[in-house]
């Protein structure tokens, strides 16, 4: 059952109070105990593992990864660059001279990778959005200092993000090659399309969400203002979508997941505020769908296996990954 987004009555505060509202409806700190640092991955069980793992019927594996490299969309905004790696030994240093004590002709390569960790496909960590100075379960947002963060660091999700994964191709249910930049996808749409796609989405389920705005990068030829422009995105009324259903949590395929240019101007990405330090939300981001949409196209199975667990560094509050759908 989907949540009743709070009204919007009231003097235009640029959505302050609406956040505040949606905040204060939506937040599920303690639901899982005073310790928690999971949030909505809580709710995938066991059990839905291992009914998850019966969806696979041809073995067919898609990476919705895009590559991590120079060819990358960050732009530097918010300070992130695209993922670079550097050489600490490579097959000129083996062929031209010994290396310790190892013959000329005989040796091997080593790199090092340096990125930001939401340069690329990733999860946020629980730590990686604070509102009114708390981050989720209520932790104080200073926990997360230079040292890394203390609490709800990505290497939580270690183990928790494997079940049961729904495609969601807006575009192609609304006869569109993509979607527009701005574009708000809200409960009604959201319901419409699982309706059309016949699939249900229920507790412990991974919302794979399709706009299209990787293939309209592609068509263009360049990556243009993917990072941080508009886009098309999650409306701030999904929020009770999400709450209402126990989603364990979604991916897009845009920059920031969310609706840019926003509904709410009071502060920017207002639904980030919501999902993930209220809802506890696990939200993924930059996930290249295009492969695994057009085979749900073709064989009318938009539900599969889907195992996307971050690397565990610990302190981290983004979490890069190579997620994967299996049909």
């Amino acid at each position: 059952m989907t949540d009743d987004p709070p009204s919007r009555s009231g003097s235009d505060d640029g959505g302050a109070a609406l956040l505040a509202a949606a905040a204060e409806r939506y937040r599920n700190w303690g639901r899982w105990g005073p310790d928690d640092e999971v949030g909505t991955l809580n709710f995938i069980s066991p059990e839905q593992v291992v009914a998850a793992s019966r969806l696979v019927r041809r073995g067919r594996v898609f990476s919705l990864a895009i590559d991590f490299g120079p060819s990358g969309p960050q732009v530097g905004f918010l300070r992130r660059f695209n993922p670079m790696t550097f050489m600490l030994r490579d097959g000129d240093d083996a062929f031209a001279r010994d290396i310790n004590g190892v013959p000329r002709g005989i040796g091997a390569a080593d790199d090092v990778l340096l990125l930001p960790t939401q340069s690329a496909t990733q999860w946020d960590s629980l730590a990686h959005i604070f509102y009114d100075g708390r981050m989720w379960n209520g932790y104080d947002c200073r926990l997360v200092s230079s040292l890394g963060a203390e609490r709800n660091d990505i290497a939580k999700y270690r183990d928790r993000v494997v079940g049961r994964a729904v495609l969601l191709d807006v575009p192609r249910h609304l006869g569109l090659d993509w979607c527009a930049p701005g574009q708000a996808i809200g409960a009604a749409l959201l319901d419409a399309v699982a309706a059309a796609q016949g699939v249900e989405i229920g507790t412990g389920d991974i919302v794979l969400l399709r706009t299209g705005q990787i293939a309209a990068c592609r068509a263009a030829g360049a990556w243009g203002r993917y990072a941080g422009g508009d886009a098309p995105g999650l409306d701030f009324d999904s929020l009770g979508w999400i709450h209402g259903r126990e989603i364990a949590a979604i991916a897009t395929d845009t920059w920031g997941a969310e609706v840019r240019p926003s509904e709410l101007t009071f502060v920017s990405q207002p639904w980030h505020r919501v999902a993930i330090p209220q809802i506890g939300l696990c939200v993924g981001e930059i996930f290249d769908l295009e492969a695994l949409a057009a085979d749900c196209a073709a064989d009318n199975v938009y539900e599969m296996f889907f195992s996307a667990n971050p690397l565990p560094v610990v302190g981290s509050v983004g979490g890069p990954i190579n997620p994967t759908a299996i049909k």
